[in-house]
């Protein structure tokens, strides 16, 4: 059994995550096998503070033992799950655990910057590490399922949306990189990496991003804040064109079979280049949409 550390508790995923993996309550459906979470910190948090009470009062009835300092979970675990809301602190987050060569999970977004992006990179390459990250719409069964769908065909583009709330304190997560990165890692999961350009018509209610891939291909996101919206794509393959509607009952699932394979492994569903790059979609959007959807280069 994998013995997990979680650190953060301003998200509902640091309560959901453990009731998945500890086999709390009864839908066992849900359960995932492999790995548990053993011990945890509830951190501290400038995006989203007033959440942290009521999650650590959930993990304490859970049964998770809780430190006060993170670095207190060194030595006691076989690998992290780095659970901050705010993508702008991962990479110290993450640091001390990475050094000590403790691999880690890091929730979406991995990261906020492409500079904050790469250095974890280094990090986990440095000590010879797995680092995964990624947004649990990625391996939502629709859109596994579409993927895998024989006789597909390349697709050469496909239109994404979901909810794209803003940030309360624009200067962490900034745009897509707050609750938009689900749809941008849904495009991602569709196209694969090679975006160069891109575009954002950005507004009031929503922004379109669209991106232009290397080999010629395009496709957008759209993320949508009035009025509200479920997520979905539309894809454009050889075999035809397919709308699909994409549920959210069993990503959290999926995406945890993935971590703790991950973890038995030692090697990543996701290339971290491909995250990388998924960093500097995000990256480039918001400049992009900052100058009245001007094309921005995706610098890598």
């Amino acid at each position: 059994m994998i013995r997990l550390g979680m650190l953060d508790f301003d998200t509902s995923h640091c309560v959901e995550f453990t009731k998945r993996l500890n086999h709390i309550g009864d839908d066992k459906e849900q359960f995932v096998e492999g790995a548990q979470v053993v011990i945890g910190c509830p951190g501290t948090s400038k995006l989203s503070p007033e959440r942290v009470a009521g999650f650590t009062e959930t993990m304490k009835k859970y049964g998770v033992p809780l430190v006060e300092k993170p670095a207190d979970m060194i030595g006691k675990v076989d690998a992290m799950l780095i659970e901050a809301v705010d993508g702008t602190v991962h990479l110290e987050r993450a640091k001390p655990f990475l050094e000590a060569g403790i691999a880690c999970f890091i929730d979406k977004p991995f990261a906020c910057s492409v500079a904050d992006a790469k250095a974890l990179a280094e990090l986990s390459a440095k000590k010879k590490l797995p680092l995964f990250s990624s947004s649990s719409l990625r391996f939502a069964p629709e859109v596994v399922e579409y993927l895998a769908t024989p006789k597909l065909g390349k697709i050469a583009g496909c239109v994404t949306y979901g909810p794209a709330s803003l940030s309360p304190i624009p200067e962490r997560n900034a745009g897509l990189f707050h609750y938009g990165i689900h749809a941008v890692e849904m495009l991602y999961a569709l196209m694969g990496p090679g975006c160069k350009r891109v575009t954002n018509v950005l507004e009031k209610g929503a922004e379109v991003v669209t991106g232009q891939w290397a080999d010629g291909r395009v496709a957008t996101v759209r993320g949508t804040r009035s009025p509200s919206s479920g997520f979905g794509f539309t894809a454009f393959a050889e075999s035809g064109v397919k709308a699909v509607s994409v549920g959210t009952k069993f990503i959290y699932r999926e995406l945890l079979k993935r971590i703790v394979e991950t973890f038995k492994t030692g090697k990543s569903p996701l290339a971290i280049e491909e995250t990388i790059e998924i960093v500097a979609f995000m990256e480039a959007a918001n400049k992009s949409g900052a100058n009245h959807g001007a094309g921005e280069t995706v610098k890598v």
